[in-house]
């Protein structure tokens, strides 16, 4: 098989993928990303209330709160939770992930205590993949790697 010969010099150059969008891009997807998963939210959310019932005006107003709060949340997660240790930034991920998926379970009709199981488990699980991420491109006083 054929290997690929170094460059000249000796060392590898370790360049950065280019920025393909831009500032612009990036701030609109910034503000876009948290609306739309609001939206999504809110209405899988009102989806689960009703049962597969006719929609109210009720129902609708449940989902646009639902949706408001869940953007309201999820953006102040974003905003909060880099300033943070890796445990706390990994523990804010698993309260607010745990939360969305426990509320969303409860609103299907199950009980209180098995959306509470739920939400533990997807939370947990939140935690447990972040907590890894942010150990492993970290350095020991907290500060990111690369």
């Amino acid at each position: 098989m054929a290997q690929a010969a170094p460059a000249s010099g000796g060392t590898a150059r370790q360049t950065r993928t280019p920025d393909v969008f831009g500032e612009r891009t990036h701030t609109a997807a910034k503000w876009a990303a948290p609306v739309l998963m609001g939206l999504v939210y809110g209405y899988w959310a009102a989806a689960n209330r009703r049962h597969g019932g006719e929609i109210t005006g009720w129902n609708l107003l449940f989902g646009f709160v639902t949706a408001f709060a869940f953007m309201v949340l999820y953006v102040a997660v974003r905003a909060l939770a880099p300033r943070m240790k890796r445990e706390r930034h990994a523990l804010t991920w698993f309260a607010f992930t745990g939360c969305a998926a426990g509320f969303l379970h409860n609103q299907s009709g199950q009980t209180v205590l098995w959306s509470a199981a739920v939400g533990l488990i997807v939370g947990a699980s939140f935690f447990a993949v972040l907590f890894y991420r942010y150990y492993t491109h970290e350095d020991a006083a907290g500060r990111r790697v690369g």
